[in-house]
């Protein structure tokens, strides 16, 4: 069961890598000239290969801890966990959006400005805090 857990974090740390990274290159992205084609098109490289990688991790993450849960199914009962799979579901969501801003990116239809995914990189660490805290407090 260690290995599972084990598993499952590193799995998490890799989704989380992803989820924190890929917004960093959408700002970059936006102040990237429209002359620079080059650079552009290195940009959506990047961004596609994170996203493949990103979502191997998000993958990874659910299976071994669905298999974890599996293993302690009381655990369903508990409030925290109920939260914490909200806000995985709602990371899963955040995953998705990412990959509708990768394809804009790749099909140059990209009308959000650096400032938005300046801002939008937050949005998994707020979430980090809030599972980290459910997991290891457990509050209710």
């Amino acid at each position: 069961m260690l290995w599972i857990k084990s598993f499952h974090i590193i799995f998490v740390v890799a989704w989380f890598a992803g989820l924190f990274y890929l917004p960093r290159l959408f700002v970059y992205h936006t102040e990237v000239k429209p002359s620079d084609a080059d650079s552009y098109q290195r940009f959506c490289l990047m961004e596609k290969r994170l996203m493949t990688l990103t979502t191997i991790a998000m993958i990874g993450t659910w299976v071994f801890g669905l298999w974890l849960l599996s293993q302690f199914p009381g655990y369903m009962k508990s409030g925290w966990l109920h939260a914490k799979l909200t806000l995985v579901l709602a990371l899963s969501g955040y995953h998705g959006w990412l990959k509708t801003r990768v394809r804009a990116f790749a099909q140059e239809r990209n009308t959000k400005t650096a400032k938005f995914y300046r801002i939008m990189n937050e949005v998994p660490a707020l979430a980090l805090v809030a599972v980290v805290i459910l997991v290891v407090v457990k509050p209710f």
